[in-house]
């Protein structure tokens, strides 16, 4: 899945934009081929749906369905899991807190006993009640050695159905931080269905029928969409009192950025969740067109953009040279100039906005960085860095010279453009860096064995601690193949010590997190092992045509995200679907 604020592993998530759609009477929507039923989801047919109540989506998908399985949480077709599968919890990013979701509620009997309850009268799509030999077996899946969240039996030592509705997790170490995302995070299946499969079944089954507890089913598939269709007997009606307004969510697999805003300005899409150059100019138009803000950066921060220096590789390996590194990109050039103040300029620390009270300002202001091309030169001198040979650019202490390549994935502009830019920055500073576009796949090969100097990176989005920031800078140890986590390739077990010890502070313990996440800021900033440039925008660009209340920072419209993208529908994008109105209302 790629949604421009790029990519997610197991933790996390993976974009395009004005042309084509006809006026008239008739609502234009785009073309496509009959749409298969899908399986048990009824016979009702997914090319007469009703346009006011219908909602239209784009910006997650890029190709056809390819599974309906709520493990493979990267790459399944648009609200498997989220719409058609649901978790324990969700997490309320603006109010920093769980909400009760398949759980009525879930607290720590002891420092290492947590225990779960679950609601009455949940059931699955196909009439079975949920209970907690499901919420047991679905956690079990990840004793399988292939399953994205097997890590977690590394320190969850059993789970137990006490009874039907409670469920009992033991632990040989509390990892309190990594556990409120498991919580919100993992999907719960069905066990009388899933019950006898296969490893390979589990993680790399289509899972062609898929059965949740969730507020939709899947009703039709084809190649550039998938249809879903409202529960009218979902549990969440009466236990939550909510109920998403759209009877139908369509989403569609756009070919480009012109055809996606295209029918957003025809009343053919509702939401697009692409990265659409050029959008602040609609918003300040009369198009109806709604960002969550009104200005710059207009979108939600997502994550981090970082640029990544392989830090087993001369001259990366210097914290001086990184150092310098940093002062010596314009990312206010990248922010204007690339993206067109549809994103943010990050901190020092890379931290979301939405992480502003863990930022340690004293550290910040004693050890921050910022563009500053004479100071760059001056560190690159200070630490031994000449040009010796008078082309303008410095060489190693030894006098070996200094050839820097940036990759990032072919096809990718507004990062290619970004790289091209890094890359006149930090010529001004003596440094020669040359912008490389391989196709994706060959980079991750790159980025996975190390064979690369530079690149940028975004694998880690937002979620309810820094905590998931800080392991994907320090994790150790460092692997052969580094897969999800570190490509810098940086060692330091001081740092990881911490990390480790943050992950063990209960999440309602501000103070003690902040404690240690100033001192994980202050080794940040001191060898830059990665370097934040900007924050992704959480892409989210809604028509009013057909629906409106769409999430603003302004006045008393919703707070939530407004997206479909993996792994977000948790995160308050359920929510969002919840407080639509029709426009016509």
């Amino acid at each position: 899945m790629r949604n421009r604020a790029r990519i997610m592993i197991p933790l996390a998530a993976a974009g395009l934009l004005a042309a084509a759609c006809t006026g008239g009477g008739a609502t234009p929507t785009p073309p496509a081929s009959q749409p298969q039923s899908q399986g048990a989801a009824g016979s009702a047919n997914p090319d007469s749906l009703p346009r006011n109540e219908t909602l239209y989506t784009t910006g997650t998908q890029w190709g056809p369905p390819v599974n309906f399985n709520p493990i493979r949480e990267w790459d399944h077709a648009t609200g498997t899991k989220g719409l058609v599968y649901e978790t324990l919890f969700h997490y309320d990013a603006t109010a920093g807190k769980l909400t009760p979701w398949l759980a009525e509620s879930g607290s720590w009997a002891d420092d290492k006993t947590y225990q779960v309850k679950l609601r009455q009268g949940v059931k699955w799509a196909d009439g079975q009640p949920l209970t907690a030999k499901d919420v047991a077996f679905s956690f079990e899946l990840g004793k399988m050695e292939t399953i994205p969240y097997h890590n977690l039996w590394t320190w969850l030592k059993s789970v137990e159905a006490v009874d039907d509705q409670t469920v009992k997790f033991t632990f040989s170490t509390a990892n309190y931080q990594q556990w409120d995302f498991n919580l919100y995070s993992r999907s719960i299946v069905p066990e009388h269905i899933w019950k006898g499969r296969s490893e390979n079944e589990v993680l790399d089954g289509i899972n062609e029928n898929p059965v949740g507890t969730g507020a939709y089913t899947f009703m039709a598939k084809d190649q550039d969409r998938v249809v879903l269709r409202r529960r009218d007997d979902w549990w969440g009606k009466a236990a939550l009192n909510m109920e998403p307004k759209p009877r139908y969510i369509v989403d569609i697999a756009t070919p480009s950025n012109e055809v996606a805003m295209g029918l957003l300005l025809q009343k053919g899409m509702d939401l697009s969740n692409n990265f659409l150059p050029g959008v602040a100019n609609l918003v300040k138009g009369n198009f109806g067109l709604t960002t969550y803000y009104s200005e710059p950066p207009y979108m939600l921060s997502a994550n981090t953009a970082w640029l990544v220096p392989n830090t087993t590789k001369k001259p990366m390996d210097d914290p001086a040279f990184r150092k310098a590194l940093a002062s010596s990109i314009d990312v206010k050039k990248i922010v204007e100039g690339v993206y067109g103040n549809l994103v943010k300029a990050a901190s020092p620390t890379g931290l979301l906005p939405q992480w502003e009270q863990y930022v340690d300002q004293g550290v910040v202001a004693r050890s921050g960085f910022a563009f500053d091309a004479a100071k760059a030169k001056k560190t690159l001198a200070d630490a031994g860095y000449k040009d010796t040979d008078g082309d303008g650019y410095v060489e190693n202490k030894d006098g070996s010279k200094i050839s820097l390549s940036i990759i990032v994935p072919s096809g990718w502009t507004d990062w290619m453009e970004s790289a091209r830019s890094i890359a006149a920055s930090a010529k001004t500073a003596g440094i020669q860096v040359t912008p490389d576009f391989p196709d994706f796949n060959a980079l991750v090969e790159k980025r996975a064995k190390g064979d690369f100097d530079l690149l940028i990176n975004n694998e880690r989005q937002l979620s309810n601690s820094p905590y998931t920031y800080y392991e994907y800078l320090f994790q150790l140890p460092v692997q052969k193949q580094q897969n999800t986590v570190n490509f810098a390739r940086y060692e330091n077990k001081r740092a990881w010590d911490l990390t480790k010890q943050l992950d063990q502070v209960k999440t309602d313990d501000a103070e003690g997190m902040k404690k240690i996440i100033s001192q994980l800021q202050q080794i940040h900033l001191d060898d830059l092992p990665v370097i934040p440039l900007w924050y992704n925008g959480l892409w989210a660009q809604s028509s009013n045509q057909v629906w409106k209340n769409w999430p603003a920072a302004a006045g008393s419209a919703p707070k939530t995200p407004a997206v479909m993208w993996h792994n977000w529908l948790e995160l308050g994008g359920f929510e969002t679907l919840t407080q639509l109105q029709p426009s016509g209302s």
